[in-house]
């Protein structure tokens, strides 16, 4: 066979605009690469799980002790040493990088200014979490990127999604656009994809999940994934995700069920019983529960809740408040105050008795009011025997009409996919590395189980970078 034949060439060529994808270019770009950027979606929508997040990073103030952190999150699924060494340096640089660019960066005052995990060996690293402009989500990490990216004239391709990776003699040197234009990277290409959490078939396969609409972007469906697996990339930690409450609107994304109003609620699964303590906190896919972390919530179950509820305050947070998913920013969409357009479009259903409102969840009626009214003794009593709820939080659901709101669990990312070195290189079923192809953000998070807030963009940073100046450097560039 004769040598492959390219289109045009580049010194490293970034799949993604994302967190990561940007990163790994202007890294690239600054160690004097030729650099462009292929992303799949138009410029309206692109930019992955970063453009709709908290686009918040974690201030790591003790490399050390961050590694330490890392370890105790990663429980019983070890990272390899030099993935954590990496991680825990580089993170502590995202801020000072970003202010170098130009971002005006402060740290948020609002949401994660201490860690979830406070109990695990580690956690004094964390010093709360830096965003731009010091305000979280509405796009603002995101957009600075991108104005980063044109103001260092590397081309962003919108609308030119990677469809596959160009191998000679079992490295990578080059991609393959949907359409047909094979693209040549000297120094080696960048995976920055993003997740799959908007592929319906890896979701069911790999996280056993069948009814969860998502958070973020729609364009996460997995691509970077399969390219890496064509070529032998081996996979990590597939399993692993975040879900939070949510609510399923239409077919598409869902909106997060955030219960701050009131505590006048109860969770039932399909037999009409409590099944959790409802306001367990919720640490970024994880509760503790049975002594230990579960990742929840795994299914579907029901909301039930009274009027005092009702009309405490909306059951999803708007965007002043938390401008966070692309159901909210994208696609505008808005939760009444008073959570009546929901009862009027048929998402929340109200009856005047708990025995009507069984009838509407599909339980047996004399087991559900079993349920709430054992759950109205323990809250008159002070004390939740059964799962544990903090007397604070017991509230009883007992004012007609009552209501029942079906809740999925709201994916917000995966974190697995192709297996990568402390160098951000993939490395293959045998742990041989594959020469020309990096991997950085959600494509191949770094952690393996638990994880604080901040972690995930904090992660695509530090490995965006360190991806694209090993590809820069590979193609004969230093920084």
């Amino acid at each position: 066979m004769g040598a492959v034949r390219f289109d045009e060439e580049y010194d490293v060529v970034i799949a993604g605009v994302g967190a990561a994808g940007a990163a790994a270019a202007l890294s690239a770009h600054a160690a004097g690469a030729r650099v462009v950027v292929l992303e799949k979606a138009d410029a309206a929508t692109a930019g992955g799980n970063t453009r709709v997040s908290g686009a918040g990073w974690f201030i790591n103030r003790d490399p050390q002790r961050a590694a330490q952190f890392l370890r105790s999150l990663c429980g019983p699924y070890p990272v390899a040493d030099d993935v954590v060494a990496a991680w825990s340096r580089e993170t502590a640089l995202n801020s000072d990088w970003l202010r170098a660019l130009g971002a005006e960066v402060g740290a948020s005052s609002q949401y994660h200014t201490e860690p979830e995990y406070g109990t695990l060996d580690g956690s004094d690293c964390y010093a709360g979490m830096d965003t731009v402009g010091a305000q979280m989500g509405d796009f603002r990490l995101y957009d600075f990127l991108l104005g980063a990216l044109t103001a260092a004239g590397i081309e962003v391709r919108f609308s030119t999604p990677a469809a596959e990776l160009v191998t000679e003699a079992g490295a990578v040197t080059g991609v393959e656009t949907a359409g047909g234009r094979r693209i040549r990277a000297r120094g080696g290409v960048v995976l920055a994809t993003g997740g799959f959490a908007a592929n319906t078939r890896m979701v069911r396969d790999y996280l056993r999940l069948t009814d969860a609409p998502i958070w973020g972007s729609p364009h996460s469906t997995g691509d970077g994934h399969r390219m890496a697996q064509r070529i032998g990339a081996d996979l990590w930690h597939m399993d692993n995700m975040m879900t939070i409450t949510g609510v399923r609107i239409d077919d598409g994304p869902g909106m997060y069920l955030a219960l701050w109003a009131a505590h006048n609620y109860l969770f039932i699964g399909p037999d009409g019983r409590r099944f959790v303590d409802e306001t367990a906190e919720n640490r970024h896919g994880h509760i503790y529960r049975n002594g230990t972390l579960e990742l929840f919530p795994l299914g579907s179950f029901h909301l039930i809740f009274d009027e005092r509820m009702r009309t405490a305050g909306p059951l999803s947070p708007d965007r002043e408040i938390l401008p966070v998913g692309w159901k909210l920013l994208m696609e505008k969409f808005s939760w009444s105050a008073d959570n009546s357009e929901e009862i009027a479009r048929g998402l929340i259903r109200r009856a005047d008795t708990i025995a009507e409102l069984a009838e509407l969840a599909d339980v047996d009626p004399v087991t559900l009011e079993r349920t709430v009214a054992r759950y109205n003794n323990a809250c008159e009593i002070g004390r939740d025997d059964s799962f544990g709820r903090s007397p604070a939080t017991l509230a009883p659901v007992a004012e007609p009409p009552f209501y029942v709101l079906d809740v999925a669990p709201l994916l917000g990312w995966s974190n697995g996919g192709p297996r990568r070195d402390g160098r951000a290189q993939v490395v293959d079923v045998d742990g041989t590395v594959i020469a020309g192809l990096y991997a950085a953000g959600e494509v191949s998070s770094t952690y393996s189980w638990a994880k604080d807030g901040g972690f995930h963009i904090a992660d695509a940073l530090a490995f965006g970078r360190i991806a694209g100046r090993e590809a820069a450097r590979r193609g004969g560039f230093t920084a």
